[in-house]
């Protein structure tokens, strides 16, 4: 059976469009025209990707998306005609997976979708084991980490990329593979969503997020997270 795309937004022709092109690309869609009717679509048709548009009636995109994290792992990407740095930095903060700016091609939209897809079920993890680096500990199975005994919450992309690091442990990873693991092969991918990934691991992880301690940026190299041995 073919995967279920909720795409939420409101303009009629850009829905138009998003079910043309990925229903050519043999994917089932379902659209919702505003931030309420999507969360009712959400819940009642269990969707394995959604589209998000940003400027939406009724519940603003950033809302919808926050709403969607309180109670879902399914994968979000998120569309905006806003080209400011600021909003994109905020909608992958609120748990979008990924982004693409209006407007956007049949072929680039298909594509990210089918990327988003296969890197939900690559890291549909199954493990038992928990990764222990030194007060940190990651449990893949159930999706959480602990730091000093503590329960941390992380967005499912920022958890893919911490678990990728911790598994990693005393181990430089270099950038392209780090985007590699944990966004796939994507061409359209941003080298820059990885940055805004580190930036928001290291407010979660570190003292002093300004002054990295345990993940730090290996210059030229990648990014290590440090064993505290």
């Amino acid at each position: 059976m073919s995967e279920l795309i909720l795409a939420i937004e409101d303009e009629e022709p850009v829905r138009d469009a998003i079910v043309a092109a990925l229903e050519s690309s043999g994917y089932q869609v379902i659209t919702a025209e505003d931030g309420e009717e999507g969360l009712e679509r959400l819940i009642s048709e269990r969707p394995d990707l959604v589209l998000l548009d940003l400027m939406l009636p009724k519940i603003h995109g950033m809302d919808v998306c926050a709403a969607i994290r309180e109670h879902s792992e399914v994968p979000v990407i998120m569309l905006t005609g806003l080209a400011a740095e600021d909003d994109r930095v905020e909608g992958l903060t609120r748990g979008a997976d990924d982004y693409i700016t209006k407007p956007f091609r049949a072929r680039e939209l298909a594509a990210r979708v089918r990327a988003v897809l296969r890197r939900s079920r690559h890291w549909s993890s199954d493990d038992r084991e928990e990764i222990v680096v030194g007060d940190l500990v990651v449990r893949p199975a159930a999706r959480e980490v602990y730091l000093h005994d503590e329960r941390v919450d992380f967005t499912p992309k920022e958890f893919d990329l911490l678990e990728y690091l911790a598994r990693n442990a005393g181990r430089i990873v270099a950038r392209d593979r780090l985007l590699e693991r944990v966004w796939g092969s994507d061409e359209y991918i941003d080298a820059r969503t990885l940055d805004v990934h580190i930036r928001w691991l290291r407010e979660k992880l570190e003292v002093d997020p300004s002054s990295p301690e345990r993940l730090l940026t290996i210059r030229g190299q990648g990014y290590m997270l440090v064993t505290g041995d």
